[in-house]
């Protein structure tokens, strides 16, 4: 999918709605009630400078809303902002929640700090007074919501700025629906047999969550490793020695090896037009087929707003993905290691490529030798990697899982420890073979472990820079994945 596509804003349609009844009502000093929605919707939209708006008008009448249904449609938009810009006949609003095609609509209603009259008996007052009334249109527009069989409905309330945070973060996950519906998976190139937990319906991935799934053959990989050129592989392997030392039992010959592996994934990648590729990186395949796993990560990843992840784990590698639209950031692949409940943290972290490519932590990474896999008969046995200490500060975690055809997304906070601040060592790098890090999760750590192994998941994790839980919250309830936060 194009880059573009995926790093661009959110479509909004604009569905206003307003009385014919009072449409005409004027005051001698301030205009007629027309006027002063069509100010208001001025304003409405100067806040909405994040969004690509589709606007068909104030919704007087029933063919106004027919109008801006074929509008939306057309425009593919996102997702729908409603609001009454005070009381109104309901039938407009009815027929729009019939008819129009299943979009995702945030339905505000704006509280004022104070009226900007004190008494009506001003006709300009008065006429100010029912343009105030939104609470008596939404109240009426609400029951409808509830009548017209309709999903991916989310109502709020708030003043105009705190409504205006609330359509960011849902238009953000609006966008990442949009786009996970156009996306391709490419999985190399079959489930994992190590860990049946990992596996998903692929039938459910394409009706429920959207993406289409592709399997990259062996001898497709094969293929493009045999015709890398040599100034191709020198490149990435100068561009890589240039950015972070090599530990001196590093043999070369290893090294270009592995660095043969990881760029036949980018072609893979980049021909297939995968948004999101899945490596089976413990498939006996890879190793008789590259003679090592991939260790590093190639910047075309994160400058195609895509992401590669290990261990033939689809559901992990989408949310991987969906962290990467929700943010653009660099995002992680961890699977927790083990509890220290004398510091209260856990350990975390993963073998294979992880993203060491974020541009503030360049020398928190080595290359150093796989050494799980040096004393194996492979042709590039101890190859090596982009040994990563994963950066410091708080993050996001989140897994995505099946269970019995509806899916589930786990989300907690925790902090990356600094190796200046991890209470075991001080050693920035204490895990060999993984790319790693020291949790402090903001849920004591046992807590929140029996939680999530009471909800059910697996081992893998995708990890960001900051809290987006609620984008995160408004994306399943529009998916109809069911949502836990643990906090």
């Amino acid at each position: 999918m194009n880059k573009n596509q995926k790093a661009r804003k959110a479509k909004a349609g604009l569905l206003l709605i307003a009385s014919p009844r009072f449409k005409n009502l004027s005051g001698p000093n301030r205009g007629t009630y027309g006027e002063r929605k069509d100010a208001a919707v001025k304003d409405i939209k100067a806040t909405m400078g994040f969004l690509d708006l589709v606007d068909p008008g104030i919704v007087y009448e029933r063919e106004d809303a027919e109008r801006a249904i074929d509008l939306f449609f057309k425009e593919k938009v996102d997702f729908i902002y409603a609001e009454f810009l005070s009381w109104s006949e309901d039938f407009a609003w009815i027929r729009f929640l019939r008819d129009c095609p299943e979009i995702p609509i945030i339905f505000c209603n704006v509280a004022k700090d104070r009226m900007s009259f004190e008494t009506t008996l001003d006709e300009d007052d008065f006429v100010d007074y029912l343009c105030a009334g939104t609470l008596v249109g939404s109240l009426e527009g609400s029951g409808s919501i509830k009548r017209v069989p309709r999903k991916n409905v989310k109502t709020v309330m708030g003043t105009r700025g705190e409504i205006t945070e609330k359509v960011r973060i849902f238009a953000d996950a609006a966008r990442v629906r949009t786009v996970l519906r156009h996306s391709n998976v490419g999985l190399m190139a079959n489930m994992n047999e190590a860990m049946w937990s990992t596996y998903i319906d692929n039938y459910d991935l394409f009706t429920k969550l959207g993406p289409e799934i592709h399997y990259l053959p062996y001898s497709d990989y094969g293929a493009e490793i045999d015709n890398l050129t040599p100034e191709e592989v020198k490149a990435y392997a100068d561009e890589l020695t240039s950015r972070y030392k090599m530990m001196e039992d590093v043999e070369y010959d290893k090294f270009i090896g592995c660095v043969k592996a990881t760029l036949a994934i980018k072609k893979m990648a980049e021909k297939n037009d995968i948004d999101c590729y899945v490596y089976n990186d413990i498939d006996q395949a890879t190793f008789r087929t590259a003679g090592c796993r991939a260790g590093f990560y190639p910047g075309w990843f994160n400058e195609n707003v895509s992401v590669l992840v290990p261990e033939a784990d689809i559901g992990a590698g989408l949310i991987t993905y969906i962290l990467k639209l929700i943010t653009g950031k660099n995002v992680n692949f961890i699977e927790p290691f083990h509890i220290e409940d004398d510091f209260g943290t856990f350990a975390g972290g993963h073998a294979g490529p992880n993203d060491h490519n974020d541009p503030a932590w360049q020398d928190n990474v080595i290359i150093s030798r796989d050494v799980r896999f040096a004393k194996t008969s492979w042709k590039y046995a101890g190859a090596p990697f982009a040994w990563y200490r994963i950066s410091p500060g708080m993050k996001t975690v989140a897994g995505l899982y099946e269970e019995d055809g509806r899916y589930k997304l786990i989300t907690f906070l925790a902090e990356s420890l600094s190796e200046k601040d991890t209470p075991q060592s001080a050693k920035k790098h204490l895990l060999a073979t993984y790319s790693h890090t020291i949790f402090k999760p903001v849920v004591p750590v046992k807590q929140l472990w029996e939680q999530v192994l009471r909800i059910g998941a697996t081992q893998h994790y995708g990890i960001v820079d900051g809290d987006c839980r609620d984008t995160l919250q408004d994306f399943a309830e529009m998916m109809n994945i069911e949502y836990f936060n643990i906090d």
